[in-house]
This record gives C-alpha cells, structure tokens and sequence, in this order.
C-alpha cells in the first residue's frame, strides 16, 4: 500500500474516532469517566467487549500461531467462556453490592489498607507492561506497513499515543464503551474479508473451504502430551483462570462492566460477551489455517518474504489480496489498537485517581482539583507508554518482550490469591505483611517454573499463574488472624 493511501485511511478512520469519542462525552464529569454514569447498555457493553478481550496482538498472533501450534488453543477457548460465567456469578455480585469504583477498593474492606494498596500496585505494575507490549507490536505492524524509512518510528508512536491521550481524556469509559463498538466490528469485517478472498483465491466454495482446514493438520486441537504446554487439559485450565485474573480482577475489563445500569444488564453483558469471543476466536483460527495453506501453496513463508508468523496476517493481507483488503486490514488493526490502549490509559488513572490519591474518600479535593489531578494522572501514564514502546523498540528483542509479557501475567497471581481467599474464607490475615506474601509467590512460581522444566521437562505455561495464586493463598492463610470476619 501507497504512503498515501495508509495516511488516508488513518486519517479517515481517527476523525470516525473523534466524532464518537466527541457525541459519546458530551457533558462527561468525573463520574462519566469512571463509571459511564452506570448508563451503560449492556448489549453495547458485551459486544464492545469482544474487541477488548481479542486485541490487536491476537489479530496479528493467533492466525499466525495456527501455522506452528495448529488449533492447539481451542481448549483455552473453552475455558474462557466457564471463567467469565464465574465473573458474572462470582465477582460481579460482589463489586455492585460494594457500590465499587476501583474493585480493589474491596481489599481494604475486607482485609486491609496494605493488602488493598498491594492488590492495586500489582495492577497498575501488570497493566503498564502488558498495555505497552501490545501497543508496542501493533504500533511496529503499523510502521512496517509504511514504504521503507519515509517515517521514524518514534514518529509513529508519539502521533499514536497524542491521539489516544487526546480521545480518552474527557469522556474516559463513556468514551471507550462506544469506541469497543467500532473496534470490535472493523476487526471482525477484517477477518471475515480475508477468510473470503483467500477462499475465492484458492478456488474453494465453503464446502470445500472447510474440507480442506479439516483435512489439514492445522486443524488438530486435542493434544494429549501432558507435559506440553498445549496439552489440552492445561489449556483448559489456564483459560479458566486467565479470564478470572485478566477480566474479574482487572480494573479495565471491570469498570466497563460496572458502568452498566444493574447487576442482572451486567451479567447478561458477560455471558453474551463470552459467548461471541468463543466464536471470534474460531474465526481467527479459521482464519489461521487458510493463511497456512495459502502459503504453503505459494513457496511458503520465505518464498513469500515473511520473516515471522507473527508477520503473516499483516503480510498477506497488505501485499497479496489486494488493496481493498489492505485497507480492511488496516482499518480493523487501528481499531482494534485505539480502544485496547485507551481502556489501558483509563483504567490505570482510575486506579492511581481511587485507590492512591482517595478521590472516593477525601473531602478537601474540590471536583476542579480532582479534574486536574485527572488529566495530570491520564498525560503521565500516557508518556509512560510512549517511554516504553521506545525502550521496545530499541532492544527489539522478542525475548525481551516475552519476558515482559511473562511478568505481567505473574503479578495477576497474587490479585488471584487475594481475592479469593477473601471469597472463599472468613478468616482476616496480618495485613502489613500482604506486600511481603505477594511479592514472595511470584518468586517461588519462578524457581517452581524453573525445578519443573529442568528436573521433570513438564511446562506449567499459563497454569503458572494458578500456582502464583496458590502460593498467595497459602501465604495468606499462614498469616490468618484466629477472629473470623462477621
């Protein structure tokens, strides 16, 4: 695609974006960017969810996995949908009969001013490197995209990030509910419009379409090495506890749901949502193993100039299908990356705003103060972001970046912990002690991880993240008080 056709289709798509973010903030206050005002359709609310939870990473990654580890992540998929049933029949009860802005708030109630500080600093820890790390990748996808050395990077990144900040800063999740809407739709419309073409190019009806994924080896899901990482049992698991941690515990996935009118709008915004991202995701697998036999038919990946699976998608769909399904694809890569940083950049001022600075509980701060202490938090953590995909980009080392993605997911371990010791007992803990106990799982995971690899050859991938929690939990009730809570 032509320099000028990308800066064309960018421009188009983020005046789309400002006009929305503009109708949906009109008369916004500090309420409007917390909680939506709790007017929040829940139909708008669910269906905007689905571009949350499947951001531009996995449009770009889950595709092209397929060609490497097949449909092994089916499993994982069936597990995301009984996690966010817990979510809507767990957790949701709880946070709206607390009246919750930030749902870490419920650690101070229940245990304790350091148990719910800790809870909330290993949110905001977890939430900045996976939100950088994934606006990094797309923001590189964008800027691959560009005729070679006509834009410097940094370039790229400061444009996305302003745009961003600058969308984001009134209306908060009011904004970012809508804005879902359009993320979520662009990016399903680019996905469908390259499983078409790649059909009609390959010469397949849909019948023959879907005999040849089954009949291909990409199509196999059911692994049963147990020591594997896609063992399908694990997978299954880690879905379950992946979807707890990163949409029950976390303050993003949350404060949409909690902007919702009533609990029942809520719960029926979970289970619709988890339905739609189960069959989005075997869209993108689908997707995923037409690319693959696409290539295959070409020479391959090196016959075709792609030096990664993780640049398959974006390849493809930009140099081999046309320029109509180049915009399509740039479109739903945009859209898919504006509201996944957005919703990062408003959940984390949220949590600095409630959980650090009391905006819920100090009566000296005017609504002008608290204004400007917003805006200050929303610009801060914005450059933060800028900071970091710079420093990505610099080392440009997928290690790096896996290691990044690895400490993020750790420290979801001890809000897992937490919360459901909380949940599941009515003992109180040494509370000063809480930083001490979150801090050691993550450490013990690792040597865990480590002993297991190197002694047994057995993985424990994403499970790892049940083992945080454990640890966490077992901490905890070493450290309980014998009064039990009324």
């Amino acid at each position: 695609m032509s320099l000028s056709l990308i800066l064309t289709v960018f421009a188009a798509y983020t005046i789309l974006l400002f006009f929305v973010s503009w109708y949906a903030s009109r008369k916004a206050d500090n309420s409007s960017y917390f909680q939506g005002n709790r007017k929040s359709p829940w139909l708008i609310v669910a269906y905007g969810m689905v571009g949350t939870s499947i951001s531009g990473v996995t449009m770009i990654s889950v595709p092209g996995n397929v060609m490497e580890q097949s449909f092994y992540y089916m499993p994982m998929v069936l597990g995301f949908t009984v996690g966010y049933a817990i979510v809507a029949f767990v957790f949701l009860p709880l946070y709206y009969r607390m009246n919750l802005v930030s749902i870490y708030s419920y650690l101070e109630t229940r245990f304790g001013l350091f148990t719910y500080k800790t809870g909330a600093s290993f949110f905001l820890l977890s939430r900045v490197l996976g939100a950088a790390v994934r606006i990094y990748l797309v923001v590189f996808v964008l800027h691959g995209l560009l005729p070679s050395q006509t834009v410097p990077f940094w370039l790229v990144a400061l444009i996305f990030m302003v745009l961003i900040y600058l969308y984001t800063l009134k209306g908060g999740v009011k904004t970012i509910v809508w804005t879902d809407v359009l993320q979520t739709t662009f990016m399903i419309l680019a996905v469908v419009v390259a499983v078409v073409v790649i059909a009609r190019e390959m010469g397949w009806n849909t019948g023959e379409m879907i005999s040849a994924v089954t009949s291909s080896r990409y199509s196999d899901w059911f692994d049963l090495k147990w020591g594997s990482n896609t063992y399908f049992l694990k997978q299954f698991i880690s879905g379950i506890f992946v979807t707890i941690a990163m949409a029950g515990l976390d303050q993003e996935m949350m404060q949409k749901n909690l902007s919702c009118k009533t609990l029942k709008d809520s719960q029926k915004n979970m289970i619709t949502a988890s339905i739609t991202i189960f069959m989005v995701n075997f869209l993108f697998l689908i997707l995923g193993a037409v690319l693959a036999i696409y290539v295959k038919q070409h020479g391959g990946m090196g016959a075709m100039g792609i030096s990664a699976v993780d640049r398959l998608f974006p390849t493809v769909a930009s140099s081999y299908l046309g320029a109509t399904v180049g915009v399509i694809f740039l479109v739903g890569l945009v859209s898919s990356s504006y509201p996944s940083a957005g919703g990062a950049l408003t959940s984390l001022t949220t949590s600095w705003c409630v959980d650090f600075v009391g905006f819920n509980r100090r009566k000296d701060l005017t609504e002008k103060r608290k204004l400007s202490i917003r805006y200050r938090t929303h610009a801060l953590y914005a450059l933060i972001f800028f900071f970091l995909i710079l420093a990505l980009y610099a080392f440009n080392n997928e290690a790096v970046i896996n290691l990044i993605y690895k400490l993020a997911a750790y420290t979801y371990g001890p809000l897992l912990g937490f919360f459901f010791f909380g949940i599941l007992t009515r003992y109180q803990v040494c509370d000063k002690w809480m930083p001490v106990v979150a801090v050691l799982s993550p450490v013990f995971c690792f040597l865990l991880d480590w002993l297991s690899n190197h002694y047994f050859s057995f993985g424990f991938g994403f499970t790892l993240l049940i083992a945080n929690g454990l640890f966490t939990f077992a901490g905890m009730w070493l450290l309980r008080k014998p009064a039990l809570i009324v």
